[in-house]
């Protein structure tokens, strides 16, 4: 019998099967074994829970009359399960008010005996289709809010070349990978990319590490029972798990707090997780990707970042290059954006005279490529390039002249705060950290400038 679409990818399924009947147990079994990779059978509640203890599975077909604790009696404990089972429940004595109250309490489908063989299987497919489902659509929201327009890496310069030959290179094997280099680089673009040229059939799934708050970032990665926590409300598979067969990408990894660091290293060792809340481990077979713009040899050195989990992450280690060192992709990546950006804004391209041409090749672009799009973004909204803006941002620090003379020592502890704030796109936690002072500093320093800023035009 053909597969619906959707569910021929999902032959790593696991069925458990619990009837009091031999003879059903043996028949389903038979029929289950031939499609799934692990089919198990239970007599007795009692029975199925000691396998449950030991593996999780993903579809449970279950007898409602059984001796002891019925199936129905059951749903409870299914219910506050660390990963959810779809369940099937089949019986040989129901009414209408039966099949009703199975539903209602969280079955995926009813089915009455005796049946047919298609008809116990087309159950099984509906099940394992929704779930496919219901992991695409959480898989394309997270795409759709973390959207990249393209895995292509634009680009000529050697620097560039070396970085595509290794992603070619590495692209299939299932090694952990950690992509370093500054903010703005494209390091989601080249886990995107490896991800593509893999041979996983699962997605793709990224999630920034630095934005999440350390007290929920554990249940995120790795899921949570009912009632584990204030608001849980129900039971939640984590990103481990919907990255299944595919690539969990941790973006901003360095932001790891230490505690979650351990976790995570005994999670990436066993390969498996275990739920907030759950003492049952579930498998997870994910390719990991990790990326950070800190020094994570400097993290260790510091105390700050586990060593055992950094060399677990850095079985490979890729550095991208900043914009300032591959001047020559410039003129492919300025058309790149100004074709993408100006259909999507459906404005007109604009040309670039030689002279504009010439000041962005000139500028040190320490935003690297998010600012260059950025600011191609805003050529095409204004209509040209803003005649200043190379001006204001290089003339707006020491960098630009080479030395801090003229400057007060709180002129150059405000730009270099600030500089830090705007390399780590705001986050006053990571900038902290790098700045070596405590968030309360910070925030009292960027409020004292606050308040002076409100105060100059009544001064003047």
């Amino acid at each position: 019998m053909n597969s619906p679409a959707g569910v021929s990818n999902i032959p790593a399924a696991s069925v458990l099967i619990v009837d009091d009947e031999p003879g059903m147990r043996s028949f389903l079994q038979k029929a289950m074994s031939k499609r799934f990779a692990l089919v198990e059978t239970a007599e007795s509640v009692e029975e199925a829970e000691e396998l449950r203890k030991r593996c999780h599975f993903d579809l449970l077909i279950v007898d409602i009359k059984l001796p002891g604790r019925s199936g129905m009696e059951w749903h409870e404990a299914l219910e506050d399960c660390n990963r959810r089972s779809d369940l099937i429940f089949m019986t040989a004595y129901a009414d209408l008010e039966t099949a009703i109250q199975a539903l209602r309490v969280g079955a995926s489908d009813f089915i009455l005996k005796p049946f047919r063989l298609e008809q116990m299987m087309n159950a099984v497919d509906r099940c394992l289709e929704r779930r496919s489902i219901e992991r695409t659509n959480f898989v394309l929201r997270r795409e759709v809010e973390n959207a990249f327009p393209t895995t292509d890496m634009i680009g000529s310069s050697p620097a560039i070349q070396q970085v595509l030959d290794v992603i070619h290179r590495v692209a299939s094997t299932p090694s952990a990978v950690l992509i370093e280099g500054e903010t703005g680089t494209g390091k989601e673009l080249a886990a995107r990319m490896l991800h593509q040229l893999s041979n996983r059939s699962g997605p793709f799934v990224p999630v920034n590490c630095g934005a999440i708050s350390p007290d929920l970032l554990e249940a995120e990665l790795f899921g949570h029972t009912k009632g584990a926590f204030t608001g849980a409300n129900r039971s939640r598979e984590g990103l481990f798990n919907f990255a299944a067969g595919g690539t969990l990408f941790l973006d901003e990894v360095g932001e790891i707090p230490l505690l979650m660091q351990a976790k995570l290293l005994r999670a990436l060792e066993l390969k498996a997780v275990r739920p907030v809340g759950s003492e049952q481990e579930v498998s997870v077979d994910v390719r990991i990707i990790a990326a950070t713009n800190r020094n994570l040899k400097e993290e260790v050195a510091a105390g700050r970042f586990r060593e055992d989990l950094y060399y677990r992450l850095n079985v490979l280690s890729i550095t991208l290059p900043p914009l300032r060192d591959r001047r020559e992709d410039l003129p492919d990546l300025i058309h790149h954006f100004s074709v993408k950006l100006s259909r999507e804004l459906g404005l007109t391209p604009i040309p670039f005279s030689h002279d504009d041409l010439k000041a962005m090749q000139a500028y040190s672009w320490a935003g690297n490529i998010r600012e260059l799009k950025n600011l191609i973004e805003r050529c095409i909204l204004l209509g040209k390039l803003p005649a200043d803006y190379f001006r204001e941002q290089d003339d707006s620090g020491p960098k630009a002249c080479g030395s801090f003379a003229g400057w007060s020592l709180e002129e150059v502890e405000k730009h270099h705060i600030l500089l830090t704030l705007e390399q780590h796109q705001g986050n006053k936690s990571s900038s902290a950290r790098e700045l070596g002072v405590s968030r309360k500093t910070l925030d009292r320093k960027l409020a004292a400038w606050s308040q002076q800023e409100q105060a100059e035009p009544l001064e003047s």
